[in-house]
């Protein structure tokens, strides 16, 4: 079989110190590199044959584990994602919105460490959000849009990951088990064709502490992305994920590639790439873009 492994570090100068490494990696697995192609300062693929990418990237993780790059190894066929299905908290944007929104109700440090809890796996999820919902009951609707404008921000790349995969006819669809008040305007603001997240119930006013059920989570995200592919014609194959925490575990195992962004150890165990020194922008990397091919300026970033 024919596999790529991408590398994908800061800059070229990291680059150049980790390749080395990379290459002894791959010739110990038996496979000699055949062709290498440089993706962007400091991106580039090698390729060579083997009959298992698992023992090759096994060997390349062991080879640079003190090296700040990221790596993917992967089929070099179908490399190229038609359908992208990405967590919002910690992913997408920098922050938990449930534990920012409870920062303004005055229960910040409780309502997170529940969620640090709930998205290693210790806590049932639905449980366990019923429970920080409740903690916030009372909280103004007008506290919403302030915790929106004051506190969520996109994380670096993010909104050229979805343009260039936009452009190339891919669909991009943001699904969270936190809430639709935020996915609806980080959606927008980000780039992505559809959203998918909770919905809190109100009284008009303020925040009744419940959550419109059947909630959305774990189960939830993998239906999603079995549903958006399904709607589009694809397989399991064409589609790419990415989440941090152990919510987003069945979809990333799912997806034809899943990727573990600064996740806990119970994705980032388990993803078939992770993503700790560098930006988002690496999920195109590892798709095979180029950098003279990321779609950028004033409405990408």
């Amino acid at each position: 079989m024919r596999i790529v492994l991408t590398l994908v570090a800061k800059d070229y100068e990291v680059l150049q110190d980790a390749l080395p490494h990379a290459l002894e990696a791959v010739a110990g697995a038996g496979s000699p590199i055949r062709d290498t192609d440089i993706l962007g300062d400091g991106a580039a693929d090698l390729f060579f044959d083997h009959d298992d990418p698992t023992i090759v990237r096994a060997r390349c993780e062991d080879a640079l584990e003190r090296a700040p790059v990221d790596i993917c190894v992967q089929l070099a066929d179908n490399r190229k994602k038609r359908l992208l299905v990405a967590d919002m908290d910690s992913t997408v944007v920098s922050c938990e919105c449930l534990d920012e929104l409870a920062d303004f109700a005055g229960m910040r440090r409780e309502v997170a460490q529940i969620t640090e809890r709930a998205m290693r796996g210790e806590l049932d999820f639905e449980a366990a959000l019923k429970e920080r919902v409740a903690m916030i009951a009372g909280l103004p609707l007008s506290d919403m849009q302030r915790c929106f404008d004051e506190r969520v921000r996109l994380n670096p790349g993010i909104r050229t990951v979805t343009a260039t995969m936009a452009a190339d006819g891919a669909r991009c669809v943001l699904v969270s088990g936190g809430f639709d008040f935020f996915t609806s305007r980080v959606a927008q603001a980000a780039g992505f064709h559809g959203h998918w997240g909770n919905k809190l119930i109100d009284d008009g006013e303020a925040l009744t502490g419940r959550v419109v059920e059947p909630i959305l989570g774990r189960d939830a995200k993998l239906s999603t992305l079995r549903a958006e592919a399904a709607s589009m014609g694809l397989a399991m194959a064409d589609t790419l994920a990415v989440g941090d925490g152990a919510n987003d575990l069945d979809m990333v195992l799912a997806a034809g590639l899943g990727v573990a962004y600064r996740a806990k150890p119970v994705l980032a165990g388990q993803a078939d790439a992770r993503l700790e020194h560098t930006d988002l922008r690496s999920l195109l990397y590892f798709q095979g873009y180029s950098g003279d091919r990321f779609v950028t300026g004033r409405d990408a970033s």
